[in-house]
């Protein structure tokens, strides 16, 4: 998930966070700020009525309900208000006047409340006051308000969701330009471009900075190296090539003993082998530091043709029957003397594996849109842990078999080099298949 959805999702979360939070308080305020006032329309309710109230009225009541009830009520239309007045002793350290919510039936009906509840004297009796308004418009005016604000607030987390989106794309362009121009589309240090990226934020253009710095830096590194590839292609083969001219010409000689003359031949073929183990070397470390160009036009099915005439006579020499199936006359853009070694390695490698008159089978096809080329061998087959170690330096399948064990890890960087992906498959005894897979696309 890229950086700025991650950015846009945490401030979505952190605002539904927020959102439910205001859910629950926002009402309770509301709640609050509405008890308030239902409290001082009570307070003023109590006020009047005791400011009116004189013991004629109080002892008419009594005579009109009866000494049995002692209770004056009055109830609004609607059953919204309610007003008690009864006689109750005063108990000593209470109140004169609270506040409660409590469910009241007046006339058959039950509602909640907001109840006044107030304790006077008058006269010489002791008098308990109640005035009740209704919490039904409350609780309603409560949900309406709990709905329309998860509603507006949902509406706002979306918009600014969307806007984060816009908003944080904006900032991060920079950010995905650095990565565009000056990482993803860099393959070799020398054609870096080091054009600075406009920014607003310092934070980006200290990046900038930075990667051209790195970029500088390891661009140096790679000047070395190929200077040492260099030094050690002259100091090291110059040598070899001395020495060898130096042995050839003593072989001349014809007071030799013939043991004389065994050890110099094994001294040349030692040199032989050890010249192609510095070329090998330096053609890996060539390839891995791109100083090969890769804009030929590549045509697989000639160079198939090319490596089978190469080796024809060991594929003749051990009754291989070598069978060419591809199908498809496509070409491919990159180096041709690297692909041509690609495949020379991968088929001398069946070939040194294989099995006396046994096959090798070059085949091609298409797997999702794919291209692959894919060479099979009857041979002796690997393990799935000789598998793990074929492309590394100096690894050999069979101790039995002559070479220095670098034709795979050669093959392997030029189908790096390329963006080839190498699969194998293997079975002891039954043959590997070597197949490379196109990343890019080939044409007819």
């Amino acid at each position: 998930m890229k950086i700025k959805h991650q950015l846009a999702i945490f401030n979505a979360l952190t605002r539904l966070l927020v959102i439910l939070i205001l859910w629950l308080m926002l009402p309770i305020l509301v709640e609050n700020v509405v008890y308030r006032h239902i409290n001082n329309s009570l307070i003023e309710k109590k006020e009047k009525f005791i400011e009116h109230l004189n013991q004629q009225e109080i002892n008419d009541f009594i005579e009109n309900e009866g000494d049995s009830t002692e209770t004056y009520s009055q109830f609004s239309t609607l059953h919204s208000e309610f007003l008690v007045l009864s006689k109750a002793p005063i108990i000593p350290n209470q109140k004169k006047t609270t506040f409660t919510n409590e469910f009241r039936i007046i006339e058959g009906e039950e509602n909640e409340y907001r109840i006044l509840t107030h304790h006077f004297s008058f006269g010489n009796e002791s008098y308990q006051l109640e005035i009740g308004s209704s919490l039904g418009e409350v609780n309603d005016l409560t949900f309406i308000i709990r709905f329309f604000i998860i509603i507006v607030l949902f509406v706002i987390l979306l918009v600014t969701f969307l806007a984060d989106t816009v908003y944080i794309e904006y900032l991060l362009k920079p950010f995905y330009k650095i990565i565009d121009t000056k990482i993803r589309r860099v393959n070799e240090p020398e054609v870096f471009d080091h054009t600075p990226i406009k920014a607003k934020s310092r934070d980006f253009r200290e990046l900038d900075l930075v990667l051209n710095q790195m970029m500088d830096r390891i661009a140096e590194l790679f000047k070395k190296e190929k200077q040492f590839i260099s030094n050690v292609s002259h100091e090291l083969l110059t040598p070899i090539a001395l020495l060898k001219s130096r042995f050839e010409n003593l072989l001349q000689n014809e007071s030799l003993d013939e043991n004389a003359f065994d050890k110099i031949a094994g001294s040349l073929k030692t040199l032989d082998m050890l010249k192609k183990i510095i070329n090998n070397l330096l053609l890996i470390s060539r390839i891995e530091n791109n100083q090969y160009e890769a804009n030929e036009e590549i045509n697989f099915y000639e160079i198939i043709n090319d490596v089978e005439e190469d080796l024809h006579d060991r594929i003749e020499d051990k009754g291989i029957q070598f069978v060419n199936k591809m199908k498809n006359d496509l070409a491919f853009r990159g180096n041709k003397t690297l692909l041509h070694i690609l495949i020379y390695n991968l088929v001398t490698n069946a070939i040194k594996y294989n099995k006396q008159d046994g096959s090798i089978i070059v085949s091609d096809g298409f797997v999702q849109n794919q291209y692959f080329i894919s060479i099979a061998d009857s041979g002796i087959g690997m393990s799935a842990s000789q598998i793990e170690d074929i492309f590394n330096r100096f690894a050999r399948v069979s101790s039995d078999q002559e070479g220095q064990g670098l034709g795979l890890a050669i093959a392997k960087s030029i189908a790096v080099f390329h963006h080839i992906e190498i699969k194998v498959i293997s079975n002891i005894n039954e043959g590997t298949i070597f197949t490379l897979y196109f990343s890019e696309t080939v044409k007819t």
